[in-house]
């Protein structure tokens, strides 16, 4: 496929004015009676994705109240193509045979194309490492992923290379035998200093971009962890093990318990006042990623059924700030 003219255009935006009977409506619902081409759950995700104006600001959540006079623009962003390009890029490749390859993802890497991140991804790197053999394994807007990593968790995965490799491994993912190894440096120190934290993940009530733990309608999700290292009150180095694999679940249940991790801007907040020196408490704020790094991954070979085991060391921007820890 080719670029630049070839690409799908984006339908015109739909522009209306708020009557003075629409006043005080969920936007959400009177968008869906109003624009025809989209059902409500399209048009929350649109409104969710930025893809809309009220008076030219825009806004992002979809129960806003409506005020009569009020112009209201979606502007919907052009069509995604489904099949993703190969993209040449940097690939740490931790083993590859035939059958799967072993991956050291960096932070910032989004693992497959999604709305906003079409291009630039690990898929889009793995299909021009793997070339031809990959694609459609899996589904065609991920093929071979069989778990993924956040956007700003870096660490190992495995992809697969084959039909057969990707049923048998995600088979292992689902019956836990899998095994998934995660270093996460966190504000404050567990209590106790090791233990499970079990509670569904699911949508938050009222900040739809973010995951949490709810009472009704979440998934289950049970995460074990030991506390590896702590520096006084302020900081602890954890290892968790996941049981489950939903969305942002360490992060999720790290703060659940009153610990949430160092650099997540979604989800962790500092002390006021840790105590900590001011050399040591600058790169802390300043780090640009969750400190979250997938350490090790255990699986048996889907073809001849080796256990086999690959770990990676803690990014530089992470062990520099550890460093800095252990030299108070």
């Amino acid at each position: 496929m080719t670029e630049g003219n070839d690409s799908p255009a984006s339908p015109p935006p739909f522009v209306a004015t708020v009557p003075a009977d629409a006043a005080g409506q969920r936007l959400d619902r009177w968008l869906a009676g109003t624009h025809s081409g989209h059902s409500r759950s399209r048009l929350k995700v649109l409104i969710e994705g930025g893809a809309l104006t009220m008076d030219g600001v825009v806004v992002t959540e979809p129960g806003r109240r409506l005020k009569a006079g009020e112009v209201v623009r979606l502007a919907e962003p052009p069509p995604v193509d489904p099949t993703p390009r190969p993209s040449a890029m940097p690939l740490t490749v931790a083993f590859e045979d035939a059958h799967l390859v072993v991956v050291d993802k960096p932070a910032g890497m989004v693992v497959h194309p999604a709305p906003g991140n079409a291009d630039n991804t690990l898929v889009n790197a793995l299909l021009a490492h793997c070339g031809d053999s990959l694609s459609g394994i899996g589904g065609v807007r991920r093929p071979g992923i069989v778990h993924r990593l956040d956007k700003e968790t870096s660490g190992l995965m495995v992809v697969a290379k084959t039909d057969r490799a990707h049923r048998t491994l995600a088979a292992q993912f689902a019956d836990r035998t899998l095994h998934r190894v995660y270093h996460a440096l966190v504000w404050g120190v567990p209590s106790p200093a090791a233990g499970e934290i079990e509670g569904a993940i699911g949508r938050h009530p009222t900040q739809r971009t973010r995951m949490a733990v709810v009472a009704e309608g979440g998934k289950p999700a049970l995460t074990r962890y030991r506390t590896l290292r702590a520096w006084g009150t302020a900081l602890s180095l954890v290892e968790c093990r996941l049981a489950t694999g939903r969305t942002h679940q360490i992060r999720v249940h790290m703060t659940h318990i009153g610990h949430p991790l160092v650099g997540d801007a979604t989800y962790g907040r500092p002390p006021r006042r840790p105590p900590l020196p001011p050399e040591v408490m600058a790169p802390l704020i300043a780090l640009p990623r969750q400190a979250l790094h997938a350490v090790a991954i255990g699986f048996r070979h889907p073809e001849t059924g080796e256990p086999m085991t690959f770990e990676s060391r803690m990014p530089d921007v992470i062990t520099d700030i550890l460093t800095r820890l252990n030299a108070m």
